[in-house]
């Protein structure tokens, strides 16, 4: 019989709770924070940018947190335990709550022109 692949680790809603409530409190760590505000500095609020400087740190932030889980260190851990909130999100409002705060946290406010006509005819 083959050797089954690493397993994933199963959190309880619960446990997801926890995590993710340290997670959002390791972007509030100054040290994170100032590495955090260097990136979106850099990245100027351009979304090609974003990806490629912010996102890295953010999942940096998240590898120190989630490892103590059983996640691994690497971005596939970021992964699975995004894959597992979200499947929670659904079933627990503030699971909900949480995750569309970690999301306002990594991605900038979009800018996005009125709708409705507002724009000046020229």
């Amino acid at each position: 019989m083959a050797s089954a692949p690493a397993q994933q680790p199963t959190l309880t809603v619960e446990q997801t709770r926890v995590v993710l409530s340290e997670v959002i409190q390791a972007f509030s760590v100054p040290e994170n924070a100032a590495r955090m505000e260097e990136a979106r500095e850099s990245a100027c609020n351009d979304m090609g940018k974003m990806l490629q400087l912010v996102l890295p740190v953010a999942t940096q932030i998240q590898q120190e947190v989630i490892k103590a889980y059983g996640f691994n260190n690497e971005g596939e851990g970021v992964l699975k335990f995004a894959r597992l909130v979200k499947m929670y999100e659904t079933q627990d409002p503030e699971i909900a709550a949480m995750s569309s705060k970690l999301k306002a946290l990594l991605l900038p406010p979009l800018s996005t022109p009125p709708i409705g006509g507002t724009i000046p005819a020229s």
